[in-house]
């Protein structure tokens, strides 16, 4: 049910990253949202939006007019100051794991929603992680979560790694054939370490076959995201079993994964895309702002998805599927990309956020 509610305040925490920069723009003329307050560290504390940015400004479009004004406040120091003038906040930070941790919980605790893109929580057995349009049933777990921590609205929902975006949304429509196992590469943007082509020099001409963390994020998460609500916890699934390599290549926007599946029941290509063109879920029956009308597009050309021609299709907030074909090692393989400081990050939280509103979390 959506909530006759019509607008609720947001603040921003590391409001000057590139993540936090992406919710910023997002948030420009949001239907429901109205961004009153930015946040970051110490050192941007007390200046105007577009002087603690500086140069750092990665975004195509310039900052928007209501960020100019906006003094940035410390995300740490000036917490309290937050209480009764925002509704929830978003969290992109770049801090230590048990920081973030302590950071958020201190949040949640002053009745202040936290929807993090910050990977610390996703672990946290009653911490919601969510892509809507797959497990919008974890909120519920949001009731047992505040007795933990004692708050009648404070709480923390996450959403999940960027690199499962180009490939978990396909795989999911075809978990009904019984998904065995998953291998999958995936070749990642610069952009999902903060990056652009003018800071990340040694990118040029190359691929870097290691990111800290990403393989083990993209085998253990799915697990959480297609696991139920038992209690007072989610219990993760104990299938599919995923092994993932994953790479940093010379792209700006956009994560590709090549996917490559073996099923209990082998599907057809027809049922395969029969299942993704039919695949929606509660974003699009509550026609939330940020959801793409169609989550799954397939392209028929031999040479699609690309993120340079694809990335941006539906807002950055559909899934591109293509190249989808038998394997002589496994049943089937294809291709999918997504944008991933779109639906990967700040996106795909600001969609969370939506379902959260509507179903009346920040009420």
């Amino acid at each position: 049910m959506i909530h006759d509610k019509k607008e609720w305040k947001v603040g921003v925490i590391g409001a000057t990253g590139m993540v936090g920069q992406r919710f910023v723009t997002l948030l420009d003329g949001h239907p429901w949202f109205r961004p009153v307050c930015l946040l970051a560290s110490a050192r941007s504390a007390g200046k105007k939006y577009p002087e603690a940015v500086g140069d750092k400004w990665a975004m195509s479009v310039p900052i928007p007019a209501y960020a100019k004004d906006l003094t940035v406040l410390d995300a740490e120091a000036d917490a309290e100051k937050l209480v009764g003038k925002v509704d929830f906040v978003f969290c992109a930070v770049n801090m230590k794991k048990d920081q973030i941790k302590a950071l958020e919980e201190r949040y949640a605790k002053l009745e202040i929603p936290v929807v993090s893109n910050n990977s610390a929580h996703r672990g946290t057995k009653d911490v919601p992680m969510v892509i809507p349009e797959i497990n919008a049933s974890h909120l519920e777990v949001i009731a047992a979560q505040r007795r933990r921590l004692g708050t009648k609205r404070g709480f923390i929902a996450v959403k999940s790694n960027c690199s499962l975006q180009s490939y978990v949304p396909l795989l999911h429509p075809l978990l009904p054939f019984g998904v065995k196992s998953a291998a999958v590469c995936t070749y990642q943007a610069i952009s999902g370490a903060g990056k652009t082509f003018d800071t990340m020099p040694e990118i040029l001409d190359n691929i870097i076959p290691y990111i800290g963390g990403e393989e083990e994020k993209s085998e253990r998460e799915p697990l959480k995201i297609w696991g139920s609500v038992q209690g007072d916890e989610i219990v993760d699934a104990t299938a599919p079993v995923i092994t993932a390599q994953c790479l940093r290549v010379p792209v700006s926007d956009g994560h590709t994964a090549a996917a490559f599946v073996t099923f209990e029941r082998k599907p057809s290509k027809e049922e395969i895309l029969r299942a993704w063109a039919e695949f929606s879920g509660e974003p699009q029956k509550l026609a939330l702002p940020s959801a793409p009308k169609q989550f799954i597009h397939y392209l028929e050309e031999d040479n699609r998805p690309q993120p340079k021609l694809d990335r941006m299709t539906e807002n950055g907030m559909a899934v591109c599927a293509g190249r989808l074909r038998e394997d002589a090692l496994f049943d089937w393989k294809f291709v999918g990309c997504s944008h991933n400081t779109l639906r990967g990050a700040a996106g795909g939280a600001v969609l969370l956020a939506e379902l959260l509103a509507a179903k009346g979390y920040f009420d």
